[in-house]
């Protein structure tokens, strides 16, 4: 009985395992095809071609800029990943390692604002920026994108609650400031969720769609993020033309995650698992 329960349990998850699998691999060797279009006649393409990175990396198109998306994405989230980490990790430790007054109403009103997704600002952002001049711009997104990156500090607050009190007390009682406690105590302490932070912050514009898409709609291809320069591959006009591009696209884009990921999984895990120990 006892080897039946194990042997259906590693089947159903082998199976599950398949699904999520099939289609990353279907678009990896797609993007090795001979073919422009998308191939329903098989798994597999009929012939086996590197014409498609290069097209993309070094073609002269009109609709592909993949260069010049990937460059804007990176900016994008290189300069968010810094700012939103800064405000993320400085304002969790006012939550947790300092006292004053209005604290905890302020704790429940983030909990509120944190509750409604954060699709339901985005016209009101796009008008705001719209009327300073920040869309179709980097600068515009990296301000949309790190703005209100400091609500989302209960995973840090609860990694520096576990930090112990009595370290914050004996450098108070030494003199020092808080923001010497923060940079010199409580960051060394910190390395996992730090990690946790930053690869959150980068991964928000890396991956988004809704908010790059509302933002920068001047019609103009090199000022696509890769998300956006992405989907405009598969359009209709454009799917038969370019859809094995799209495929190498989406194997490029994937590459400095993947990397990222299994530099930081340990830290990354670490940081998830630590910040849910309290509230």
């Amino acid at each position: 009985m006892k080897l039946f329960r194990i042997t259906a349990r590693h089947a159903v998850l082998t199976f599950f395992s398949a699904v999520w699998l099939v289609p990353i691999v279907w678009m990896l060797v797609t993007s090795f095809s001979v073919d422009n279009g998308p191939n329903i006649r098989s798994f597999f393409p009929q012939g086996w071609t590197l014409d498609q990175y290069a097209a993309l990396l070094f073609g002269s198109s009109v609709v592909a800029h993949f260069p010049q998306w990937f460059m804007n994405t990176l900016t994008i989230a290189t300069f968010n990943c810094i700012i939103s980490s800064m405000f993320v990790l400085m304002v969790a430790y006012s939550m947790s390692c300092m006292r004053f007054r209005m604290r905890k109403p302020m704790m429940n009103i983030a909990l509120i604002v944190n509750l409604f997704p954060g699709f339901l600002s985005m016209i009101a952002v796009y008008f705001i920026m719209k009327s300073i001049g920040m869309t179709n711009s980097n600068i515009g997104m990296i301000i949309v994108y790190s703005g209100g990156s400091g609500l989302g500090y209960l995973i840090a607050k609860g990694f520096f609650d576990t930090i112990p009190r009595s370290l914050l007390e004996a450098a108070r009682i030494e003199g020092a400031t808080e923001a010497k406690i923060f940079l010199r105590i409580v960051l060394p302490l910190s390395k996992p969720i730090i990690v946790y932070t930053i690869i959150g912050a980068f991964l928000v514009p890396w991956m988004d769609f809704l908010f790059a898409n509302i933002m920068l709609n001047s019609g103009l291809s090199e000022k696509k993020t890769v998300a956006i320069g992405l989907y405009s591959m598969v359009s209709r006009d454009n799917r038969n033309t370019y859809f094995g591009q799209f495929c190498a696209g989406g194997v490029l884009v994937s590459i400095p995650i993947s990397i990222l990921f299994v530099i930081m999984q340990k830290f990354y895990i670490q940081g998830i698992t630590d910040g849910a120990i309290k509230g």
